[in-house]
């Protein structure tokens, strides 16, 4: 069963809460980071991702920058922009998209859960991205910003959760200036504090990374490694817990994740259209955006014209977690035979556009002339995503897209 402990969190002030707390490091560039920041001088980007305070041509991967970031971390405490919670609490965290709130439980999750596999997941991590975080876990001494993960629904704990937000107003209250709103609850009752841990470690069998596998990676191995290197290590201290938000699976919605393509690989429009008969009925749409409808449905753009691509049922397998999944088919079915893409990693033909930016992102890919073809997907469901972590499957590169992202600065954990 799932451990998830209250600590004592490092949080800022009410009134700097908005300008301090920023989106996660890795959706933004460096040029991003330093718009995001303009104007607002605690921001914590200024921590995780401290290259904007330095000279332009600064290696971000550097050594001065991991020195900034701490420097900065030690700073924003002393200015009192960050300051550590004086009791170890659970938090709410509620984020609000288009009329729709989901409520996430902010505690510490098990470095031990996630070796020995009580915390799943659904995505492949690269080394390097690994080790970039594991460095700025380890100069900070601290999870910086949390991991977003998914647990299934506990009618007890979403009672609590109701009863809190219900009486209490929120420590934070803001929209950011994507228009998503965050509100945040500091959770004082000891005894509800530890009725919810208690909860987890009775009725969570299980907790899947949603978003953000790399940062999961990097605290969970920082934590081992503080152990390996501790001879008095017990177990309990802080460094073999790091920070997660945790939401009931029922509460989320994934996004759909897209692609365009830079050319139809040498074909001209006609063949390519026949070559996909095989694989899809297709039907042109006109010129008007269209949607994927359903699981199979997918959409095409292509030179200033929609189309559907229903798959045919031989195409794929509803029996096998990985295969029947939309990004599979389109793989197997068109990006691979057809326009030979045969890494999605490490193609520079294909390019991935998160659900978020609307269809219409991939029109205007199409007809500025830096993309010939684009497909939208029918989106994951929590469903599909949880049987892949079940059954130890990984799911194809770029498969799911959450909406909203969490905001980072909201509340830090030490690992001492």
């Amino acid at each position: 069963m799932a451990v998830v402990k209250p600590f004592r969190g490092i949080r800022p002030p009410r009134k700097i809460a908005a300008d301090l707390a920023c989106l996660p490091y890795d959706v933004m560039n460096t040029s991003e980071a330093l718009g995001m920041s303009n104007g607002r001088e605690c921001s914590l980007l200024h921590i995780t991702r401290a290259e904007i305070d330095l000279p332009a041509d600064t290696d971000i991967h550097s050594e001065a920058v991991y020195k900034k970031s701490v420097e900065n971390f030690t700073l924003w405490q002393k200015r009192g922009w960050l300051i550590q919670d004086e009791k170890p609490s659970f938090y709410i965290y509620a984020q609000t998209m288009t009329g729709r709130t989901q409520y996430g439980i902010v505690g510490c999750a098990s470095v031990d859960d996630y070796l020995n596999g009580i915390i799943r997941k659904h995505e492949l991590t690269r080394p390097d991205k690994e080790q970039d975080r594991m460095i700025h876990v380890r100069v900070n001494n601290a999870n910086i910003e949390p991991v977003f993960f998914a647990y299934p629904a506990v009618k007890e704990i979403d009672t609590i959760v109701k009863k809190i937000i219900r009486k209490e107003k929120p420590v934070y209250d803001f929209t950011a200036s994507d228009g998503f709103g965050h509100h945040f609850w500091l959770i004082k009752d000891q005894e509800v504090n530890g009725r919810i841990e208690k909860l987890f470690a009775e009725k969570v069998p299980y907790m899947y990374v949603a978003d953000g596998h790399h940062r999961t990676a990097a605290a969970a191995l920082v934590g081992k490694e503080k152990r390996e290197r501790n001879p008095n290590h017990r177990g309990t201290e802080e460094y073999n817990f790091f920070l997660a938000v945790i939401f009931p699976d029922d509460q989320l919605r994934i996004m759909d994740y897209n692609r365009t393509v830079r050319d139809l690989n040498g074909l001209s429009k006609q063949d390519f259209l026949a070559r996909l008969e095989k694989g899809f009925e297709v039907k042109e749409k006109g010129e008007k955006i269209y949607k994927p409808r359903r699981l199979h449905n997918f959409s095409m753009y292509l030179d200033g014209r929609w189309y559907s691509l229903k798959a045919r049922k031989d195409t794929y397998d509803d029996n096998d977690p990985i295969g029947v999944l939309d990004v599979t088919i389109l793989t197997k079915q068109i990006l691979s035979p057809i326009l030979d893409i045969q890494d999605l990693r490490t193609s520079k033909r294909i390019d991935f556009v998160g659900g978020i930016r609307g269809l219409g992102e991939l029109k205007r890919r199409v007809d500025s002339g830096e993309m010939k073809v684009a497909f939208a997907l029918f989106p994951v469901s929590m469903k599909q995503l949880i049987t892949i972590a079940d059954t130890g499957n990984i799911m194809p590169p770029k498969t799911t897209w959450f909406e909203p992202k969490l905001r980072s600065g909201l509340v830090i954990h030490l690992l001492d």
